[in-house]
Parts: structure tokens; sequence; C-alpha cells
């Protein structure tokens, strides 16, 4: 089991929830439910209520005990504002797939470029994964921007076939990934 540790940035200090966290957790996805459904939807229909947010939170240590599912608030070092949410869930093969949001005021001054960073290295030294995915909605330019700043790599769409070329399916989603030797895989 890894240690319930925090990771610190420059201007961010990235920690696994407590308990007395549920409020702010709970009110940042309160206030942006329809920006986040999109990508989100899980996390939205599981955190309903305060009391949702406290059980969620309870079920982030677990998976963290488990090594299931790594879970990182994200607080400014010096305001000490809780200022969204990045996880680690690991995988088959020795990947592990990021995911990370903001709330709407956080977003724009680098915490997510920063917060990635710290994830990745955690991703790669305390996990030990060999390779680290991110997906991004096609249309999402600022976190394909945050992956490429960080060293991620797009992964060419897949060759739909002829008859769903038209589809408004084929490629919603993109793929970017970053291996252990810092190449894209």
């Amino acid at each position: 089991m890894l240690p319930r540790a925090p990771l610190l940035t420059t201007r961010l200090c990235l920690r696994p929830y407590e308990l007395t966290d549920a409020e702010p957790f709970f009110a940042l996805l309160d206030a942006d439910r329809a920006r986040f459904q999109p990508s989100f939807p899980d996390r939205l229909q599981s955190v309903r209520t305060l009391a949702d947010a406290t059980r969620a939170l309870q079920a982030f240590a677990q998976d963290w005990q488990s090594g299931r599912f790594y879970v990182f608030g994200i607080w400014h070092r010096s305001t000490k504002a809780y200022l969204g949410d990045i996880c680690l869930m690991p995988q088959a093969k020795g990947q592990a797939e990021i995911g990370y949001y903001l709330a709407a005021p956080a977003e724009g001054h680098g915490y997510a470029r920063e917060a990635l960073a710290a994830v990745a290295a955690f991703g790669f030294e305390a996990v030990g994964r060999q390779r680290l995915l991110i997906r991004c909605f096609a249309d999402n330019d600022r976190g394909q921007a945050v992956a490429h700043a960080v060293g991620f790599r797009p992964e060419s769409p897949p060759r739909a076939p002829f008859w769903l070329r038209s589809s408004a399916t084929t490629g919603n989603i993109r793929y970017f990934w970053l291996a252990r030797d810092g190449k894209a895989s």
C-alpha cells in the first residue's frame, strides 16, 4: 500500500482527500454540474448530496488502500483554496489513466498542467506504471494543450469503416499517451 502523502508543486498541494473535505468537494461539483456532466457523469451521479460526498471520500480512501484508484484534491498552497480533483487509475499491462477537473475560476492559470505533471511523476515513480493515458473530447482544445505541455502525445485516431465515416460519434475522443521513457507510445 502506498502512503497517503501529498504531492507538492510550486503552487499546489495535491493530497488524498480527508472526510473534512466533503463540503468543498461537494460544493465544487454541485456548482458546475452542467459543465462537468459530459466528462464526469459517474462522479456526478454518485455525488448528489453532501452525504454522498462523504461516502465518495470514504470510498476514495478504500480505493487508495487497495491500489485500485488514487484520488487527490487540488489545493492552492498559498490561498488554501480548493481548486479541483485529479486521479490516477492503474490498468492492465503497466498502464494507468489520469483524469482531472478544475473549478471554472481555476482554469487558465496553469494549475492543470502543474497537477498533471506531478501525478504523471507519481504514476511512473510511486505506482510503477510504464504508460499513462489521458482521454479528451476532440473539441477540448484546452485539455489537449495541457496533455501536450506535459509531454503526452496523441494516438492516431483509428480509421473508421466507410459506412461509419459520416457518423457524429466517430472520433469524438482523443487519446494521449506518455511512456515512462518520455516518448509517445
